[in-house]
């Protein structure tokens, strides 16, 4: 009896295991029985794929916080390793995460493993000395974005950019009313929904200021509803948290949803930290503040390697500042308030980001996630891979 094709996959974090699942299911296609097994969130899982742990233990950001977890990353990494080396997938798959799935490609390439990586990690924004590293990592590079894929090809990595699943899941039609109608929101209510983040130390930078401001605007504009979108038991914890230093409860101004989608949705107005939760506001067309705020030490040694003028995907895709953006100690109640109070006098002031946003949106559909697994298996045939 033939053995099933094996993949090995590790995705850290929610947004990579929305990929992964959606990735899963079109290697699937190609490989009838195939079998998954590495690291993965719930979206993951429910397809069938083998996680070895929880995802959270990934779920590191910036400079500081990897370094205080560094025995916890390394033994785990030497555990995925271990296995990957004993069952010999027929590639490695690495989601997102570059600081451990790089890592980690590089070992296992070494042993004769193919090794691909989905999601450009931010070369293009820091130094682009990394690329050489990771070259030494990959057999392929899987960009989101079209801007993503030169500076590969000028190192000459193998690369294709398949688009994002999200540009193919989200349509063009608008469900603002259907979704206010399912959290139980009026049809004609202001709404802002505040998304400080789904890490504990994003949701721990952000979600103090994002509550002082709602609170603040509920003084001046009293008849706004607020959303709060969380996810995972962990992140709701957190938010409800902050929620009771704040001395605010669920209420009828007040809702925590599960849902981001849906909670970007029903928005007039999006305040949302910097990430992959932008990308769903362009597509679903919402105006919005895109802020961020980290420890001073990783702000320290990110801000002198940056090397892009914006933070936001919106404004990397179109290439120009098409929405405010807020960074570090630019992220104040004053500021964002000032905001607010903009949008509620002019809310055509966005219309034509919001244009812009259509145009991006088409631009990024296509299929994603079959070009994706198409270019996984020209990679593991040996095929050669056509910088796109």
């Amino acid at each position: 009896m033939t053995k099933p094709v094996s993949f090995g996959i590790v995705a850290g974090e929610k947004s990579g295991d929305i990929l992964g699942a959606s990735l899963i299911s079109a290697l699937r296609a190609r490989y009838p029985g195939c079998e998954f097994i590495g690291v993965g969130g719930s979206s993951m899982q429910a397809l069938g794929c083998e996680s070895l742990t929880s995802m959270d233990r990934l779920s590191v950001m910036g400079f500081a916080e990897p370094l205080s977890r560094l025995p916890e990353l390394l033994y785990l990494k030497r555990q995925l390793q271990q296995r990957f080396i004993k069952d010999r997938p027929a590639a490695f798959i690495g989601i997102d995460s570059p600081a451990f799935n790089l890592r980690l490609a590089h070992k296992l390439r070494s042993h004769g493993i193919k090794t691909i990586h989905y999601v450009s990690p931010s070369v293009w924004a820091y130094h682009r000395s990394r690329i050489r590293k990771i070259k030494k990592s990959i057999d392929l590079m899987l960009t989101l974005f079209p801007f993503e894929t030169s500076i590969y090809k000028d190192y000459g990595v193998p690369v294709s950019c398949v688009g994002h699943p999200l540009a193919d899941k989200i349509g063009f039609e608008d469900n603002k009313l259907t979704h206010r109608k399912q959290l139980g929101i009026v049809s004609d209510a202001l709404v802002i929904t505040l998304m400080p983040g789904s890490r504990e130390s994003e949701i721990k930078h952000l979600a103090p200021i994002f509550l002082e401001v709602a609170i603040n605007a509920l003084r001046f504009h009293p008849k706004l509803k607020f959303v709060i979108p969380y996810s995972g038991i962990k992140a709701k914890a957190q938010i409800n948290y902050y929620l009771e230093v704040a001395n605010i409860s669920a209420n009828e101004q007040f809702f925590l949803v599960e849902n981001s989608h849906k909670a970007i949705s029903v928005a007039d107005l999006v305040i949302m930290a910097s990430g992959t939760a932008t990308l769903e506001g362009l597509l679903l067309r919402r105006p919005m503040i895109i802020c961020y705020k980290m420890s001073s030490i990783t702000y320290a040694i990110g801000s002198r390697l940056l090397k892009v003028p914006y933070i936001g995907l919106p404004n990397l895709l179109a290439g120009e500042k098409l929405i405010p953006e807020y960074l570090q100690d630019e992220v104040t109640v004053n500021n964002l308030q000032k905001e607010i109070d903009n949008y509620l006098k002019n809310p055509k002031s966005f219309d034509e980001a919001l244009s812009t946003f259509s145009d991006i949106h088409g631009s990024l559909q296509g299929g994603a996630s079959k070009k994706a697994a198409e270019a996984i298996s020209k990679a593991i045939n040996g095929k050669h891979i056509d910088a796109s």
